[in-house]
């Protein structure tokens, strides 16, 4: 997400950064090629012009003028408009009413909205500890109430059935009163959406909303549309009081024009952002955050939120006893720590959120990424294709077995060669974790293992 506003932006805003002067020429020049990418980024021209005018009005100013170094002062003031631009802080779900708080899902057909509202039950429940029911009052898609219900049974929530010789108003209405008899905290409900906007669409989803009062209105939109998003959610806010808005496809965009137009266009705030397919892909919106990663400077705030959730906290303390004991870092731990990498989304989510290093952009190595990602999944189909003494004392592979886990893995047997080298590499790296200054040893190490090299420590 963002690449190519990313590097576009980081490029113009190296340029200033070390000034020890800034004069209105050099701004000006910079303002000019931040405008170009924030309309190659697909933001809307309105947007666009506020932006730059509220950047040069503060730039020009003595906020500038008396700082010791202009040009990181200039970089700052980009990143504060760009939050500001964005909502300034991240805006939970009000769901303190008494249970069921009902959340309405609104938006186009194709947007994702089911999708989402499968993701949305397995945050709440997870992160925010809720019981949920979900229920569809999309009379005109019997396989959108089919979908929700495979959702609704992935991550283990409650389904209310429904079916299309309903009402939408009696489904919704059905569904909250099996919610408070259940003791139910939230109900999610999904509506009906079309593929355009129309009359009769707006006064039936008004009527549902007028019928449960819902605490939230989130309009559900597909942020690859780029500007169109923000006006299709400013038809939707007309029509409907929205609370906020939730991005879907944002890990396909890679310009980010919504994100940037949705908050100035509506007025509402952008809650979450949908990352993927995956029922866990769903992040809340942190404007601060994504303006750093925008700027290039990372996101290592959700980096690690994401750790906290997705890695398996027992296995890590095993593994770190196990190195305390002197005992080895054998391949079994090896594929533990791959398969704990896939779960945190891969090698992509964590080099988007890691900082720019030397001026380039880690998320933007699609090449290398990509090779990294195809190699790890050769290295757990060649442990996979190990026995489990193999795996536990890795010196006993000889030829032979090499051969026979290559035909295993569908590999070549130098690539057993290759993969055992690599652990031996890492081996070393986890001995030097548990010893003095442990953490800054391994990340020396990583260094030659990730394109463009680390910082050294």
């Amino acid at each position: 997400m963002f690449e190519n506003l990313t590097d576009r932006l980081s490029q113009t805003l190296r340029h200033v950064t070390g000034k020890a002067k800034l004069t209105e020429d050099n701004i000006k020049d910079t303002l000019r090629e931040v405008r170009m990418a924030l309309l190659e980024a697909d933001v809307a021209l309105v947007v666009v012009k506020d932006f730059v005018n509220r950047v040069k009005e503060r730039a020009v100013g003595t906020e500038v003028s008396k700082s010791l170094t202009p040009g990181q002062a200039f970089v700052k003031i980009v990143r504060a408009e760009l939050e500001a631009l964005m909502g300034e802080a991240n805006e939970d779900l009000a769901l303190n009413a008494v249970p069921p708080a009902v959340v309405l899902m609104a938006g186009l057909q194709g947007a994702g909205k089911t999708t989402t509202v499968g993701k949305l039950a397995r945050f709440l429940k997870e992160r925010k500890k809720k019981s949920v029911l979900v229920v569809s009052a999309d009379v005109y898609r019997p396989a959108a109430i089919k979908q929700l219900e495979t959702l609704a049974a992935e991550v283990g929530v409650t389904f209310f059935p429904s079916d299309t010789s309903q009402k939408p108003i009696d489904i919704a209405q059905a569904a909250i009163r099996e919610a408070r008899l259940k003791f139910i905290d939230v109900v999610l409900l999904d509506t009906a959406g079309r593929l355009a906007i129309d009359e009769e669409m707006m006064a039936e989803i008004r009527a549902l909303h007028a019928a449960v009062n819902p605490v939230e209105t989130l309009f559900v939109v597909d942020a690859m549309t780029g500007q169109d998003a923000a006006n299709t959610a400013r038809a939707f806010g007309e029509a409907l009081p929205l609370t906020g808005v939730v991005l879907t496809k944002v890990d396909g965009d890679a310009r980010g024009g919504a994100a940037l137009s949705v908050r100035h266009i509506t007025g509402k705030p952008i809650k979450f952002l949908g990352m993927g397919e995956k029922s866990e892909a769903l992040e809340p919106f942190h404007p601060d955050r994504l303006a750093s990663r925008i700027l290039g400077m990372g996101d290592v705030l959700s980096l690690i939120e994401q750790a906290e959730q997705t890695l398996d906290k027992e296995k890590a303390a095993k593994l770190t006893q196990k190195l305390k004991k002197g005992k080895g870092f054998d391949l079994e731990d090896f594929r533990d720590q791959l398969q704990q990498m896939k779960n945190m989304g891969g090698l992509g989510s964590l080099m988007d959120k890691l900082p720019s290093i030397g001026g380039v952009n880690l998320a933007q190595m699609g090449n290398a990424q990509g090779a990294a990602e195809k190699q790890f999944k050769q290295m757990e189909a060649i442990i996979n294709s190990m026995t489990p003494t193999e795996r536990r004392n890795p010196d006993i592979i000889s030829g032979s077995r090499k051969r026979r886990i290559a035909l295993g893995s569908g590999t070549q047997v130098q690539d057993i060669g290759r993969m055992l080298k690599q652990h031996k590499q890492m081996q070393k790296m986890m001995k030097k974790v548990t010893g003095k200054g442990g953490m800054a040893k391994m990340m020396r190490g990583l260094g030659g293992m990730l394109p463009g090299g680390m910082p050294k420590f």
